[in-house]
């Protein structure tokens, strides 16, 4: 058999759907502060928290009460993706109360989950603006943009091979059983979810049709910044060339807070996070990367969408590609959000994993812009 090289191996879960039933309905209830699974890396080896990071998990949905129900456990699935990477079957909250003809447990809500998550989130996220703010006053040289990120997926708990499946399957979940596991999360949305954004939320919500961008993101590593990723957004030219437009720093979580959204199919990530735009890059440095962009293979059978013929994917003994982003995001905009429906197909050269996926995920700016206005003078 010919050798496939392994950016062009494409495996099965790569374009499926998501793993995860549409059925399945998570459920945990108490206030945690569960530190995330890979703290300090993401596929790519680079994601990066701020000094002063927050991180919070907590659970809407339930009555008041201080356990978790008998009928939420943790259930194995069988996730290929997952399981190539970590060697493990990740494990789900589901619940499943007996109820007639499988119907939902009735509940009567005081307060709208909206409500609950603003008042449980405003002290974390005013906490990070603070920090926020001291640690911009030393960054002149680059432009600091933070940006409120809402995404939806589904919470993936992992990495304790002291428990079997079998044992953590049959008992009721609690706190104490949480913490002795990893968590993740998943940002593949089914299908269907995309079809009923675009096609019933859309219109009843009032926002408006933006744009539409087709984008190729090639991440470069410099060794001048071991613990940063240069992120480079390049369209594409009539003649099928990349046009760099744009180089960022990889983005700086300043907080993370993970929200079990409980009888509902997907939960919800909330995320502060900065870019930071290059703006003092000299010449050298501007070419090295351009002639990175320049070698790019525009290559629809290969994941991510770009390849490089041997020895061109790196620069200046300085640079080098480490990872490829496709992505063709629709936007809609209102004066207060943005709203993001996504296609991602993603590459990593280092692990040699990849995978497309669908997203969505809301930027919250008039949330930033207020926070912004009445409480600190930025930059």
């Amino acid at each position: 058999m010919a050798y496939v090289p392994p950016h062009k191996r494409y495996t099965k879960y790569v374009g499926r759907s998501s793993p995860f039933p549409e059925s399945l309905a998570p459920l945990f209830k108490r206030n945690m502060n569960l530190r995330a699974s890979n703290f300090n890396k993401d596929r790519s080896g680079k994601i990066v928290y701020a000094d002063h990071a927050i991180s919070k998990w907590f659970a809407v949905g339930l009555d008041d009460d201080d356990q978790f129900p008998p009928y939420v456990h943790l259930k194995p699935i069988s996730f290929e993706f997952f399981e190539r990477k970590n060697g493990e079957k990740p494990l789900v909250l589901v619940n499943s109360p007996v109820t007639e003809e499988n119907s939902e447990p009735e509940r009567n809500w005081s307060r709208s989950p909206w409500e609950i998550i603003a008042e449980k989130v405003k002290k974390e996220l005013l906490s990070s603006f603070e920090n926020l703010k001291s640690e911009t006053d030393c960054q002149s040289l680059e432009k600091v943009k933070p940006t409120l990120v809402a995404r939806l997926g589904k919470f993936l708990f992992h990495g304790s091979h002291s428990m079997s499946l079998e044992s953590v399957n049959k008992i009721q979940v609690e706190e104490a059983i949480l913490r002795q596991l990893k968590r993740s999360f998943y940002t593949n949305i089914p299908s269907s979810y995309m079809e009923n954004i675009t096609d019933g939320v859309v219109p009843v919500i009032g926002v408006d049709f933006e744009e539409e961008k087709d984008i190729y993101h090639v991440k470069l590593s410099d060794n001048t910044r071991p613990d940063a990723t240069v992120s480079c957004k390049c369209s594409v030219t009539e003649n099928k060339k990349l046009l760099l437009y744009k180089v960022e720093l990889n983005q700086v979580r300043q907080m993370v807070v993970d929200i079990s959204c409980l009888d509902k199919n997907l939960d919800l990530r909330l995320m502060l996070c900065t870019k930071r735009i290059l703006t003092t890059l000299t010449d050298d440095e501007m070419n090295s990367i351009r002639d990175l962009i320049n070698s790019a293979v525009l290559d629809s059978d290969t994941k991510g969408g770009l390849r490089w013929s041997l020895g061109k994917a790196s620069s200046g003994g300085r640079y080098s590609v480490v990872g490829v982003w496709h992505t063709i995001t629709k936007a809609y905009k209102s004066s207060s959000f943005r709203l993001k429906v996504r296609h991602a197909d993603r590459f990593y050269f280092r692990s040699g994993n990849g995978e497309a996926t669908r997203e969505i995920y809301l930027k919250l700016r008039r949330v930033v812009s207020e926070i912004q206005a009445s409480s600190f003078d930025w930059l």
